[in-house]
């Protein structure tokens, strides 16, 4: 693949012009339920069998099949000059519905909430504010009203790994997939132990719903994760100066998100997500400075900005 530093053939700029196709062509086979239908028949399928039992155009299916097998997300055997479909490993434990370690539900969030979103990124970034009323007719706060009806704070002992919550099905279920999938929430929750439990009777609170009116129970750790990213400074400050409030002493807030580079030279990922807090939100991606500062003129002390290895790191701040 050439480098845009030095022009040549420019095959990355052809790959990044139909990143658009890319996504939707993933997005389509989750819709109407390819991976699935394939896990549960557990053998190859032609694209006449899957098209009939999807109630689709045979010409339609046996595209988007052959599409999925280029992107690596199914594989292909030819017998009688026909192709039989299959899933790849990769796809059954990611886009497979009933996966316990499934993206689905983040798949369906992006394909009918993201995508929509990202048609008006132009005017977002003319403008500096979300596209609410462009792209879906409502206002951000109708969307979070819809989001998080009659939302809750969430605690569980500190062993537990899980969380639960009353948000709606498809939200919630995007951002535990996101959360526990690429994060390996378990693993985070063994970072928190590490710091700041010490006992069985100490308590770990994930905040959900609408931390901002709701009281907040005292605890030993919070944990949020994708929740700064999507609010301002004056909200964020307000949000974290109430935790620290609850907070007992000795314990802290450990905060999940994509974080970018001090010299805001990547990662892309990072940069990527700027973008759509930018179209979707009130938010933005942060640096470890950024993120040293709010916890810091919260009242926190001690803030670590510690890597992953994946796509979200921790932030961590103790009282």
């Amino acid at each position: 693949m050439c480098s845009l530093e030095k022009p040549g053939y420019p095959q990355k700029l052809f790959d990044y012009m139909d990143g658009f196709a890319v996504s939707k062509t993933m997005f389509t086979a989750c819709e109407l339920g390819v991976f699935d239908l394939l896990h549960e028949v557990q053998e190859p399928m032609s694209a006449a069998t899957i098209a009939s039992r999807l109630s689709t155009s045979v010409d339609g299916m046996e595209r988007l099949l052959n599409a999925c097998v280029g992107l690596e997300l199914l594989k292909v055997d030819l017998k009688n000059n026909e192709g039989y479909y299959s899933n790849t490993d990769g796809s059954t434990v990611y886009l497979v519905k009933s996966s316990p370690r499934t993206l689905y539900h983040m798949m369906m969030f992006n394909n009918t909430n993201a995508y929509m979103f990202y048609h008006f990124l132009p005017q977002a970034v003319r403008e500096g504010k979300p596209q609410y009323e462009r792209a879906l007719g409502t206002s951000s706060r109708e969307i979070f009203e819809v989001v998080y009806p009659g939302g809750t704070v969430t605690e569980i002992p500190a062993g537990e790994g899980g969380c639960s919550g009353n948000l709606a099905k498809q939200f919630v279920s995007t951002y535990k997939e996101s959360t526990v999938t690429i994060m390996d929430l378990p693993k985070v929750v063994q970072m928190a132990k590490k710091h700041f439990i010490t006992n069985t009777e100490q308590h770990i609170h994930f905040l959900e719903g609408d931390f901002f009116e709701d009281p907040i129970p005292e605890a030993d750790l919070y944990i949020m994760a994708r929740v700064i990213h999507d609010w301002n400074e004056e909200k964020c400050l307000g949000l974290l100066r109430k935790i620290y409030q609850s907070c007992r002493p000795g314990g802290g807030v450990l905060i999940v998100e994509a974080v970018l580079n001090e010299d805001r030279s990547g990662p892309v990922h990072s940069q990527l997500s700027a973008l759509k807090m930018l179209v979707q939100t009130e938010g933005k991606e942060r640096t470890p400075s950024e993120y040293t500062k709010l916890l810091t003129d919260s009242g926190f002390r001690d803030i670590e900005v510690k890597a992953t290895g994946k796509l979200h790191n921790a932030i961590i701040g103790r009282k």
